[in-house]
């Protein structure tokens, strides 16, 4: 039979959990696009920028059982949906990249875009593939998938030319999809060596990521069993519900909470699930772990990588998790003690105290915002978080009560991410509240996606912490230099951005608004209206990240730079 490339192309990818694609058309992929304007089961969308597409794509594999596919033209679409799909591949997250591609069938060189994409991608894709045939496309598009959700998640570059959309070609058969089963062996040996080792523990810990998101439940009855605090990486903060008595905080060590820090501060055994040890979530490698250490991940790259393992199991974290609690059961009385459970609320309430209690002056303070924001936003709500400062107020202040509750760029660490991510997480879940908190100059980055969201009648809450400065950097930047340097934002009014993309426009500007202003922001979300939400935000006092992170880095410095380094911010400090 003879079929035209483009049609083939829908035929496979409406087989897979795609439900929408994101991008823009183009001459070298109008074909498909037209395609799939007739298809019933996905819908292109199109976007401002191909950032923006990557960000969506990126939100709906992590918060949905579809794969975000990104639908764009080749070279300069590729370039710039490569931070978003450059975030997927470090974050562990699905996605299918599928772009045009240059006439395959012509004699003549410096075709419009032009250009190896193949090599630009490889260090960022599990995979790359240029079709050549109408025969591969539905083979490689179901592989494609394959490869992108198989193992550790990632996503996966197709090339499509456009003379093989335009053209009919013959193939031989209309396969369907059949998702392949990749190895689920357990090592018996080393899970049975984990048991032992935690039930010799007498300060046993939990610290989870990501990778132990579809392993909630398990952890969840390990912890209670064993009674052991469980502190989360950054995208961990998904993975264990926030309001649990065990939730000990975001990482442990220096650079976290109380909570955490006296959490695992005798801990002898630490029990980690789905995490690499990232700069992040070490808080930049300043944890110290036991000697009793068990990793269990996906990827058996990252085993003794950051820190030195006694048992290492390579798998499946809910298949593994699964027969490590039955084993605990059997082996382990489960412990009643409510001592780790009331330290861990005290020092909680002590925490949230302490910032209640900072003088925020005219400005919005961080602990009452996430109280009061915490209070109005449904458990099942999907919460969006950017790369800056906010994030780590957000790490310490905002407990997550839903699993996979919260999203976030973590180990490529984008700017820009929040708002596009939550138009994207909106369109999985449009009766979910989704609420995204990014900083002014993250905002800057693309906010214009905001007429995507308005477009299609999406409701997302844009919480801009506006203090006009980049101001994670900011704070590194003060403590060894004693002044910034292109810290300040460009002065830009939120509420014609508003305007400019049909969103409704409100302002915190101190304390005394963050209650009613929150309630009618929501009361907009109900009315299928995208928001814009000015906050007067409040930076003067740093997170524990922060302040850890920056006492950690000095510390490891050779003594002449950092005997170079106080110096220096000791004599700005005395010449100002």
């Amino acid at each position: 039979m003879k079929k035209t490339g483009a049609w083939l192309a829908r035929y496979a990818l409406e087989q897979l959990p795609i439900k929408y694609t994101f991008g823009i058309p183009g001459v070298h992929n109008i074909e498909l696009y037209d395609e799939l304007n007739a298809s019933e089961l996905i819908e292109p969308i199109l976007v401002t920028h191909e950032g923006g597409a990557a960000f969506m794509a990126d939100a709906v594999s992590r918060v949905s059982d579809n794969i975000g596919c990104l639908l764009i033209v080749p070279a300069a679409g590729v370039t710039h949906a490569a931070s978003g799909i450059g975030e997927a591949f470090l974050d562990g997250i699905p996605m299918l990249v599928i772009a045009g591609g240059i006439r395959s069938d012509s004699q003549f060189g410096y075709q419009l875009h032009e250009m190896d994409q193949h090599s630009l991608l490889k260090p960022i894709t599990k995979n790359t593939y240029k079709i050549e045939s109408h025969e591969q496309i539905i083979s490689t598009l179901f592989e494609a998938y394959n490869v992108a959700v198989d193992g550790e998640p990632g996503p996966v570059f197709i090339e499509l030319p456009v003379n093989l959309q335009l053209d009919r070609g013959e193939v031989s058969s209309l396969p369907t999809f059949e998702k392949t089963a990749g190895k689920q062996s357990i090592d018996e040996l080393a899970i049975t060596e984990a048991v032992s080792l935690l039930e010799s523990a007498q300060n046993p810990g939990i610290f989870v990521g990501w990778g132990a998101v579809t392993a909630h439940k398990n952890v969840q009855e390990i912890a209670e069993h064993i009674n052991a605090p469980v502190a989360t990486t950054l995208q961990g903060l998904s993975s264990f519900p926030g309001n649990h008595p065990l939730h000990a905080g975001f990482s442990f060590g220096p650079s976290a909470v109380p909570s955490a820090r006296n959490a695992f501060a005798n801990c002898d055994c630490l029990l980690v699930i789905g995490t690499r040890f990232a700069e992040i979530a070490s808080g930049s490698f300043g944890i110290e772990v036991p000697k009793n250490l068990i990793h269990i991940d996906i990827n058996p790259d990252v085993f003794n990588r950051n820190y030195p393992a006694k048992v290492s199991i390579e798998g499946d974290a809910n298949i593994i998790t699964s027969v490590l609690v039955e084993q605990l059961k059997a082996k382990i009385k489960q412990s009643d003690s409510k001592l780790m459970q009331d330290k861990i609320a005290e020092d909680k309430k002590a925490y949230n105290d302490e910032w209640l209690e900072h003088d925020s002056k005219d400005k919005v303070n961080p602990a009452a915002f996430f109280n009061a924001l915490r209070a109005q936003m449904d458990d099942d709500s999907i919460l969006v978080v950017d790369d800056g400062n906010h994030t780590f107020l957000t790490a310490e202040l905002m407990p997550v009560h839903k699993v996979g509750g919260m999203i976030s760029p973590t180990d490529f660490n984008c700017m820009g991410y929040a708002t596009p991510a939550a138009i994207g997480a909106k369109f999985s879940y449009p009766d979910k509240q989704v609420v995204s908190i990014v900083g002014d100059g993250a905002f800057l980055m693309t906010a214009m996606e905001l007429a995507t969201a308005s477009a299609n009648e999406l409701s997302t809450l844009n919480f801009v912490f506006n203090d006009g400065e980049l101001s994670q950097i900011a704070q590194a930047q003060t403590r060894p230099y004693n002044r910034t340097t292109c810290a300040d934002v460009a002065t830009v009014k939120l509420q014609g951005v508003a305007m400019a993309t049909g969103c409704e426009y409100l302002q915190i500007a101190d304390n005394s608004q963050i209650e009613s202003v929150i309630a009618e922001a929501f009361k907009f979300s109900t009315e299928n209206r995208p928001v814009i939400i000015d906050v007067n935000i409040d930076y003067s006092k740093a997170t524990c990240f922060t302040e850890g992170v920056v006492k950690t880095n000095i510390k490891r410095l050779p003594l002449d730079t950092k005997v170079r380094m106080i110096s220096r911010a000791v004599y700005r400090k005395v010449i100002k």
